[in-house]
């Protein structure tokens, strides 16, 4: 057969390119939409699941989809951005989206793109960056 023939680095290739779409994906739907100069707009009705103010968690959730998301795509601190975001992540569907997965109800139109997410950054935390990253060229 020759799909089971796997070459040394096709692992590592297929880690980078889950890295690099799930850092992608995550900064071009959730990430570019919070840039600071659309903030204001957030404010008015961000939600606070963990009772920490609005603000705060929007800053919380600016780190995760805008920064990590962006340090993740080009594999800069791998497992700790991938950490940082499936606990923001993991939060959200939890305390906001009530574990919504069906698409049934107000607000679960999206559950399984964020499980999606959440499956893909814990990969990521377990194995962390490949030989395709700056982590590598940095040697880390």
């Amino acid at each position: 057969m020759a799909f089971a023939k796997q070459s040394a680095g096709s692992g590592a290739a297929g880690l980078a390119i889950l890295r690099i779409g799930t850092g992608a994906t995550l900064f071009l739907r959730h990430g570019w939409e919070k840039q600071p100069m659309h903030w204001a707009q957030f404010m008015a009705h961000f939600p606070n699941p963990i009772h920490i103010g609005a603000h705060a968690s929007f800053f919380i959730a600016f780190l995760s989809d805008f920064v990590c998301s962006l340090l993740l795509t080009f594999g800069i601190w791998t497992r700790w951005v991938a950490l940082f975001s499936f606990c923001n992540i993991l939060v959200a569907w939890a305390l906001v989206h009530r574990f919504a997965f069906f698409g049934r109800g107000p607000g679960s139109d999206h559950g399984e793109v964020m499980v999606l997410y959440l499956v893909a950054l814990l990969t990521l935390v377990i194995h962390g960056s490949t030989a395709f990253s700056v982590d590598s060229v940095r040697g880390r």
